[in-house]
């Protein structure tokens, strides 16, 4: 490349669709990682409660309350990608099955 200012890192800076797309799915990753952590914490606190009910009783709160996170989190997640895949034909995506974009629609 002589005579040129350009260099070639091999890599692009991401558009912003792109960087919220990242943005969407790291927000899954992370619920889903909390609500498994909420569970084997409560998992912890049944095992270390040493027979007393109210411990139980907070322990298996968590357990319930963990659980919950997990089945609204994938619910949310397939809804979405119903959405995307089925209703727009990936004329719209959300960031989950395809890359972020709404001006498919439009066209």
């Amino acid at each position: 490349m002589q005579g040129s200012n350009k260099i070639d890192l091999g890599w692009q800076i991401p558009t912003l669709a792109t960087l919220l797309g990242y943005i969407i799915k790291l927000f899954f990753i992370i619920s889903g990682l909390a609500a498994l952590l909420f569970l084997v914490l409560g998992a912890l606190s049944w095992i270390t409660s040493g027979g007393s009910k109210e411990s139980v009783q907070k322990a298996q709160e968590k357990i319930q309350a963990a659980v919950i996170g997990l089945i609204i989190l994938v619910a949310v997640i397939a809804i979405i990608a119903t959405i995307e895949q089925v209703i727009f034909n990936g004329k719209v995506c959300l960031g989950l099955t395809c890359d972020l974009q709404f001006d498919r629609i439009l066209k």
